[in-house]
């Protein structure tokens, strides 16, 4: 109430500001490697991925990994909006959006001759399906907690989507990007028909086998002039990163992601490969459920957060790629980060203090650690065990199935291994893991000021009051969250050097999960 003092221009450049900012933290250097002047049509384009799992389904509320975000969001969907590879906002499956002064109601222009794979045009009723599919009491969608805001979504017309939203969102636009909002038809009943196997993409599905690939070809009738290049595509799971490794040698694949630290610079030496080395916002962290014992205690928290050694993390898993974290999951490279202090170093008086103060001398935790949960973090919790271990805290590693981690493992077990991708704001981020209730808070952290201090930034348009805001917010994280962030990661890729590409965008896996729209085969 009463927090929008902005006129409507300010309001405007405040906004264009932000996606400025967005944009320096995601800016890469042209990688110089394997670009061609212009783009060519044509080919058959393979992708290498590290997960997918066959509790993969076509249901854009359950996406959570780089196969999905990249085979079913970015190749067979659109969204309402899109990131760039420099980080702005863009409409997609609209020509426009406007928001009101205050940014409590945004109007949509629909774009004009955008189509699903079967010939029947984009409407209204397609938009409002596609999102009221995120929300509800009963929802499980990640996407939940950033549409918690929105009070109603209704039609103004034939061409026209009017959002209200019960308080300002100054970083609604970049919401609408989020995978999980795919847009896909509406059912004649009410209702999303995600099971119709269509989507408005550059690519239309011929062939999904869960957790094993996913096959494309070109849509013809794609929105977007002279894209997308290639002819067909296929994304292949391929967890074991050595048969990745061998696939994209042997040209079975034409791009892996993930590669192993340790053979980077081994695939360097190949005269056909190119390593993609991409600034990105991701994080890998060991989650504690605060609500469970004994991680309901801070100092336990406190107590690990002080037996780890990241250095030593970085060094032997990470061999030099990573930079280190401080248990503050906003990227350093994001608008409004901080460095919270003090730093949580590896000090073993520090971490027997605190477990003293919970009442500890000793004390055991389970950690699930798998191959598919971080690339890693099964020899980053052997590391871990070893430090925790002269603190007098004994960290039993269960390695868990690579296959349906994320479904079973995470957000179910009580201390676990995680990788985020980046969210192209602050907002998005905390509000999608850590407020409280959100379907994917694997914290479980719940605490009323962070809440407070989360929505009034939300609704914020001075971004000096915003910054403040953002910086109690990482602070308190910092000080009582239950993730230790290990490491903020480039995403290291390796590519055959007859695929052409531009900048890349690092916000999300594979530049944005758009490459099989923005990539194409040299001729």
């Amino acid at each position: 109430m009463g927090r929008f003092h902005a006129s409507r221009r300010e309001f405007l450049s405040g906004a264009a500001a932000l996606a400025g900012a967005a944009g320096i933290s995601f800016v890469l250097p042209k990688p110089g490697i394997a670009n061609a002047a212009e783009p060519t049509k044509g080919g058959f384009m393979k992708f290498g991925m590290s997960n997918g799992s066959q509790t993969d389904t076509l249901d854009p509320a359950t996406w959570p990994s780089s196969f999905t975000v990249s085979a079913l969001g970015g190749s067979m969907c659109n969204n309402l909006t899109e990131i760039l590879p420099d980080g702005a906002v863009v409409p997609d499956l609209v020509e426009s959006f406007e928001p009101s002064e205050d940014a409590t109601k945004w109007v949509f222009k629909l774009r004009k001759g955008a189509t699903f794979h079967n010939g029947k045009d984009v409407t209204p009723a397609d938009i409002i399906e596609s999102m009221r599919h995120h929300m509800g009491k009963d929802s499980q969608s990640a996407a939940k907690a950033v549409l918690e805001q929105v009070g109603s979504i209704e039609a103004d017309g034939k061409d026209t989507v009017v959002v209200k939203l019960n308080s300002g969102v100054a970083d609604f636009a970049y919401v609408l990007a989020d995978w999980h909002l795919a847009i896909m038809p509406a059912k004649a009943e009410g209702g999303l028909d995600w099971t119709a196997k269509i989507g408005t993409g550059p690519f239309v599905l011929e062939h999904f086998d869960p957790g094993v690939s996913a096959k494309l070809k070109r849509n013809p009738n794609y929105h977007k002039d002279g894209k997308p290049y290639f002819d067909e595509v296929e994304f292949i799971v391929i967890r074991d990163a050595v048969a990745r490794t061998n696939a994209l040698v042997t040209d079975v694949v034409q791009y892996m992601e993930q590669v192993d630290t340790k053979t980077i610079n081994l695939l360097k030496r190949n005269p056909d490969i190119a390593v993609q080395m991409v600034r990105s916002a991701v994080h890998n962290s060991f989650d504690m459920n605060t609500q469970v014992e004994p991680f309901n205690n801070n100092n336990v928290r406190l107590a690990l957060k002080h037996a780890i050694n990241r250095e030593e993390i970085l060094q032997k898993v990470y061999f030099g790629t990573a930079q280190v974290g401080n248990d503050n999951p906003l990227s350093p490279s994001m608008p409004f980060a901080i460095d919270p202090q003090p730093q949580h170093k590896y000090d073993i008086a520090k971490a027997k203090e605190y477990l003293k103060k919970a009442g500890y001398e000793k004390l055991k935790v389970d950690l699930s650690v798998a191959e598919n949960s971080f690339f890693g973090s099964i020899e980053a919790g052997t590391l871990f065990k070893e430090q925790a271990a002269k603190a007098g805290i004994e960290v039993n590693l269960i390695r868990e199935s690579d296959d349906g981690y994320y479904d079973k493992v995470w957000l179910k077990k009580p201390f676990v291994s995680v990788e985020y991708f980046g969210r192209a704001t602050a907002d998005w981020l905390f509000t999608q893991f850590y407020e409280s209730g959100a379907a994917w808070n694997a914290t479980k952290f719940s605490n009323k000021r962070f809440d407070e201090r989360l929505a009034a930034a939300r609704a914020e348009t001075d971004q000096a009051k915003r910054s403040s805001e953002y910086a109690e917010i990482q602070q308190i994280l910092h000080d009582e969250g239950g993730a230790i962030v290990v490491a903020f990661l480039n995403y290291i890729s390796g590519v055959s050097k007859r695929v052409g590409f531009d900048t890349i965008g690092g916000v999300f896996p594979m530049d944005n999960g758009k490459a099989s729209e923005r990539w194409w085969l040299k001729a």
